[in-house]
């Protein structure tokens, strides 16, 4: 089968959980507990769905922005409207501060992925005003350092990595933009080329993750789809969202050949909110070619 054909049998989304999050991201696939966790960024909660349909809701003091998995298995690496942290979920919530690197207000983290050498890469965002260049991309290193390895970003969202884990695709999204940089063996990175430039209609980029033949697929804000690419960027195969604002996408399942779809209705008046009823729900989209596993830091 090659990555043209790969997913000509996908079929329509379905909604599996209608929980309308005002802004639903950051879904993970954790395969140990055959859960899929994600979060309601600025409802300050995190979700998670077992595979027999359970559900869980836990909430947190502040915004929660993303859930990793940690190498060890004692809990959990998370994104804070503040700072990155430790985060164990049983028998309570528990919050430990690893970093604080905002020193400006209105910035937040934003979106985040872990690489195949164990480490973070979790981008921000000024959101009290997303026009201004204030985001910047972080590293967080094994041993817990952190990096700051690009800046004057607007909206950080990804990343995600190629399967040999040399090239990392990483979206600007109020530019409308995906570039490509190239990973190093120490984790700096090559110089920034824009892998796509979104025109009007495509939506913006957002989450983002890679199959198992190395394409990428890509949620678009505002363009009611999410989309596959080749690893040079050409559109494979486009899958119409029932709702406008779909944000981040994750393989999970226990063949890894589900495509779970987060969405939002930030931003939305009233009248707007009716026209798209579903939005903020959780969708799922059953499709030939697997994901692969997410990788954990540590």
């Amino acid at each position: 089968m090659t990555a043209q054909n790969a997913t000509e049998k996908s079929a329509a989304p379905t909604c599996v959980w209608p929980l309308g999050a005002e802004l639903g991201e950051g879904p993970l696939w954790h395969a140990a507990q055959q859960r899929l966790y994600f979060v309601n960024l600025v409802g300050n909660a995190l979700h998670a769905l077992d595979a027999d349909g359970l559900r869980h809701t836990w909430q947190l003091p502040t915004y929660v922005c993303w859930l990793l998995p940690r190498k060890d298995g004692d809990g959990f690496m998370a994104g804070l409207r503040d700072g990155i942290v430790r985060l164990w979920l049983e028998p309570a919530v528990r919050i430990e501060y690893l970093h604080r690197p905002f020193d400006l207000a209105g910035l937040r983290l934003n979106d985040a992925k872990v690489d195949a050498a164990g480490r973070i890469w979790a981008g921000s965002m000024n959101a009290a005003d997303v026009k201004r260049p204030d985001g910047k991309l972080y590293r967080l290193d094994p041993d817990g350092s952190l990096h700051t390895v690009l800046t004057e970003y607007h909206i950080c969202n990804g990343p995600t990595f190629s399967l040999d884990g040399k090239t990392m695709f990483h979206n600007d999204s109020l530019l409308d933009r995906t570039y490509a940089y190239e990973v190093r063996a120490d984790g700096s990175l090559g110089a920034a080329r824009v892998w796509r430039q979104f025109g009007p209609g495509e939506g913006s980029p957002d989450g983002m993750t890679v199959d198992s033949e190395g394409c990428v697929w890509i949620a678009q804000w505002g363009g009611g789809r999410v989309c596959r690419y080749s690893p040079a960027g050409e559109l494979l195969t486009t899958i119409p969202m029932p709702v406008a604002q779909p944000s981040s996408v994750a393989f999970g399942g226990p063949d890894l050949k589900t495509l779970y779809i987060t969405s939002a209705w930030q931003g939305y008046d009233d009248a707007r909110k009716a026209a798209d009823p579903l939005a903020g729900a959780l969708f799922s989209v059953q499709l030939d070619v697997p994901g692969v596993p997410a990788a954990q830091f540590g």
